[in-house]
């Protein structure tokens, strides 16, 4: 039954790739759309080659406190565990996947692949070796002794506020920093931010629903079975402060940036969408133990932070289109500080007392490691690749779009777009017509007989391919039921 439920929670949570998926293309220019899907579905492929061959043994193989050396490519792991394999590779394919979004509209494919399987492969597994393994030295803490009684101290983080989204938000940033800001992005003159706008708010939104709808398996399943007693309450419990969090973010920045001095005075969707998945993003590492309206406070906190590191993150001259430092970084940080502080069961906020200070003083140190090995490896990791002249596209490619040059296809074909009828149908026809005109090499007219010569050459679309077929033959206008023509010698080419 565990073991259905880990494999159920994790095809739901793998749906989240869609999300990001639909959230990123909303967020770019038109022209970059196949690149950023494509990215998206390499962080899965790449990600589970990665997690298969090495990630897998460094996070839960038998190894020491600081990493696994065991389970290479699954040698030696038995059929029980396959499901807690998935399960866990999902998780560590999301932890890429945020960085997608922040080098989005000017990452080479070569760097992405690298950078994306080296997140998936190593600087996220040894983390969650720390937090989640049964050796890990972040979980297993320290004993202490209050008032006579031993009690274990650790690091805890249920659901991946610090494990998970700090190590994908730290990379992001590092990532868009090494990279540098897209063309247009700051001001030449005084370094003011310029919008650039993405395409398909639609998108946008059905990816961020999309999210909000795996965050509920992504947090509840973290409880990691459903078969024992109590599991049911604690999953519950999750999934119903995930929801008022999310609630909490979403009013936060709604909020907030309606407010003159913190946005922009608007109601924005985007802004919304984004707090209501900081809010999600924070209540991660406590969501099993808060009472519900520390939930929404949790989720009202990551709307604040996401509002403060988006200003922040400006202030720096970074350029991240999709604020994923903002909603992983700042929200992760709101995580793993808040259990700590509103946990029923040990919390400065219910208990005040020096074992409280521990568990206090615990998280901070676990913020500090991980913050530390994530900002660290992927300063080598984008600084090197940047050295290497591979991590950004050439300037042509970035200002005319990465689509047509890097993958020979285009989200929005012109000439898919229209019909015959009516007269934008007639404006269409004429265009098909001019493209099927210039194909004609000859044509030599003696009285009512015409024949035509056209150049061998490439179709250049389906509809000029009919279009050449159908003028052929005689027909003309934009009437399919017109006939050939009364009088030959008068035919429209």
């Amino acid at each position: 039954m565990d073991q259905f439920f880990l494999l159920v929670m994790g095809f739901i949570i793998y749906l989240m790739q869609a999300g990001f998926a639909f959230l990123e293309a909303g967020a770019v220019r038109s022209r970059n759309t196949v690149n950023i899907l494509i990215k998206n579905a390499l962080d899965s492929f790449f990600g589970g080659v990665s997690y298969w061959l090495v990630g897998y043994a460094l996070a839960f193989g038998k190894g020491n406190p600081f990493i696994g050396a065991s389970y290479f490519a699954h040698s030696g792991l038995p059929a029980t565990m396959y499901a807690h394999w998935f399960f866990q590779f999902v998780f560590a394919a999301t932890a890429a996947t945020i960085v997608s979004g922040a080098v989005a509209e000017r990452c080479d494919f070569t760097a992405y692949i690298i950078y994306s399987s080296v997140v998936t492969g190593f600087i996220y597994p040894v983390v969650t070796h720390w937090a989640w393994s049964e050796e890990g030295w972040l979980v297993n803490g320290r004993t202490y002794e209050f008032d006579g009684e031993l009690v274990n101290i650790g690091y805890n983080d249920f659901a991946g506020s610090g494990v998970v989204h700090m190590v994908g938000g730290i990379a992001a940033f590092v990532g868009a920093l090494a990279l540098g800001p897209r063309i247009g992005r700051f001001d030449r003159n005084d370094g003011s931010p310029i919008e650039i706008r993405g395409h398909s708010i639609p998108f946008a939104s059905l990816g961020g629903f999309i999210l909000v709808f795996g965050f509920f398996a992504f947090n509840g399943s973290s409880q990691g079975s459903i078969s024992g007693d109590g599991d049911g309450a604690a999953v519950a419990m999750a999934v119903t402060n995930t929801v008022l969090a999310a609630s909490g973010g979403a009013f936060t920045t709604l909020v907030l940036n309606k407010i003159k001095y913190f946005g922009d005075s608007k109601w924005s969707f985007l802004t919304t969408l984004n707090g209501c998945l900081t809010g999600m993003v924070a209540v991660c590492a406590g969501c099993n133990q808060f009472k519900s309206y520390f939930g929404f406070i949790t989720g009202v906190l990551g709307g604040i932070a996401y509002m403060v590191t988006t200003w922040l993150v400006l202030k720096l001259k970074v350029d991240d289109p999709l604020d994923a430092t903002a909603v992983h970084f700042g929200g992760g940080v709101v995580g793993v500080l808040s259990v700590p502080l509103f946990s029923y069961d040990y919390g400065v906020i219910y208990h005040w007392d020096m074992k409280s200070g521990y568990y206090l003083a615990w998280q901070v140190a676990g913020l500090a490691a991980i913050f530390s090995w994530a900002a660290v490896l992927s300063l080598i990791m984008f600084f090197s690749l940047k050295k290497l002249n591979i991590f950004r596209v050439p300037f042509e490619y970035e200002v005319k779009g990465l689509d047509i040059p890097k993958h020979g296809e285009t989200a929005y074909p012109a000439e898919a777009y229209g019909h015959g009828w009516g007269e934008k149908g007639d404006a269409l026809m004429g265009l098909m017509k001019e493209a099927a005109n210039a194909s004609i090499k000859t044509v030599v007219s003696k009285h009512t007989n015409v024949t035509i010569k056209e150049t061998v050459r490439p179709s250049e679309s389906p509809e000029v391919d009919a279009m050449r077929g159908y003028e052929n033959k005689g027909y003309t206008g934009s009437n399919p039921t017109r006939g050939p023509s009364a009088n030959p010698s008068s035919t429209q080419l």
